[in-house]
């Protein structure tokens, strides 16, 4: 054999030996990577169980609901804020840093907000917010601080009905729906306690009054989806102004806004009576409603119509209002029985647990509204035939607090 021969034959053998070294390396790296996803324990409490999944599956707090890029998102803001609770209880860390992970990538420097567009109005931009009073608490980073004084921008400026309720967004006109009272008003409640002394309690009771007078069915007590004001949408009822049919995640949406809300009304304010009465009022027309597996459905007064389904964001959040408002004091003790029932019908009708422990919540109504492009006449068929997505983060968020709630 030739210098050069032997030369070629000593290359391939040293390029032969990294390539196994490295091959042997990563194989190791990804048996502990399948280690580590194997780590969430049964024992866990389902709160964490969610937590960590999310987590694994989400290794960037803003790839939540599978975001390629990082948006300002009510859906963000909703699971961020479960995990800032959540980590009250375990103070750990872990959990608050992946919430201001989230908060570091869409706000920069100067305090703005990334992707936000305030002169588009729409309320869904505001629940993103409620995690930086915390934030800003613990940091006296100014930048959360400008962050939160651009969000109350958009409220003091929001287009309002012709009666005081918020738009739901500029391009819907006075229309107020169930989701806008928890995208709005618990963050201008804490808004208002936190920095202004409260002035703004009376205009925050002033948005449920609204929906409690003009969206509240008189024949079974739950409330309709959406009311237009104005009585011109195509899916207004000429006579009322309500969208035709009760979605049980709008009304989820309102639960969670009353408890959440009366947090920040001091026992002596004379709105809270009423608030806490709103709160009982829906509660009660909701438990008559309940399924025996103890879920909502997607249709909350269909249950046996064909099409309808047990969906588990609505399930979630009824669960979570329900556990709050005993825990506060708000709502009879027997609520919280429906809630663990709730919660059982959760943990066994629609949850998937994977090889490695991951969780995955089943049959979540992916999205619905009404009017729109393309648009939607808020039937029977349209709400039971949007599509349905695994761990939406509308089911996921709530499904945490509940479980919160109830130490489950």
């Amino acid at each position: 054999m030739n210098r050069k021969s032997k030369i070629n034959l000593l290359s391939s053998i040293s390029f032969m030996f990294i390539l196994l070294v490295f091959s042997a390396k990563s194989m190791a790296q990804t048996g502990t990577e399948s280690k580590a996803k194997n780590e969430i324990s049964a024992k866990l409490k389902w709160s964490e169980r969610m937590a960590l999944t999310l987590m694994q599956r989400h290794p960037q707090s803003y790839m939540i609901d599978d975001a390629k890029v990082a948006h300002w998102s009510y859906v963000h803001g909703l699971v961020m804020y479960a995990f800032q609770e959540l980590d009250k209880q375990k103070k750990n860390g872990k959990y608050e840093a992946y919430v201001k992970q989230y908060a570091d990538e869409l706000i920069d420097a100067d305090g703005n907000i990334k992707t936000f567009k305030l002169e588009s109005f729409n309320i869904d931009n505001i629940p993103a917010g409620r995690i930086l009073f915390d934030l800003y608490a613990k940091t006296k980073d100014k930048r959360y601080l400008t962050a939160m004084q651009t969000l109350r921008k958009q409220l003091e400026e929001q287009p309002r009905t012709a009666s005081g309720g918020f738009w739901h967004k500029k391009i819907y006109p006075n229309q107020m729906w169930l989701d806008g009272l928890y995208m709005g008003e618990p963050f201008y409640a804490q808004y208002t306690t936190t920095f202004e002394k409260g002035a703004k309690l009376n205009d925050i009771a002033k948005q449920f009054e609204l929906i409690q007078l003009h969206a509240t069915d008189k024949k079974t007590g739950l409330l309709y989806h959406a009311w237009d004001e104005s009585k011109q949408m195509p899916w207004a009822n000429k006579e009322t102004g309500n969208s035709p049919n009760f979605w049980s995640r709008s009304i989820g949406w309102y639960v969670m806004a009353l408890v959440d809300v009366l947090d920040y009304f001091p026992k002596n304010h004379p709105k809270r009576k009423e608030l806490i009465g709103y709160l009982n009022n829906v509660s009660n027309a909701l438990i008559k409603f309940q399924d025996k597996s103890g879920m909502w459905y997607q249709v909350t007064d269909m249950g046996g119509k064909e099409g309808n389904y047990l969906e588990s964001s609505g399930t979630s959040m009824f669960a979570y209002a329900f556990a709050k408002g005993v825990n506060k004091g708000y709502l009879p003790k027997e609520f919280k029985n429906a809630a663990n029932k709730a919660f059982d019908g959760l943990t066994t009708q629609s949850m998937k647990i994977d090889a490695n422990g991951e969780i995955e919540l089943t049959n979540a109504c992916a999205v619905a509204g009404l009017g729109g492009t393309p648009y939607r006449d808020g039937s029977y068929e349209y709400y039971i035939n949007e599509k349905k997505k695994n761990n939406d983060p509308k089911a996921t968020g709530p499904f945490i607090l509940a479980a919160l709630e109830l130490g489950r």
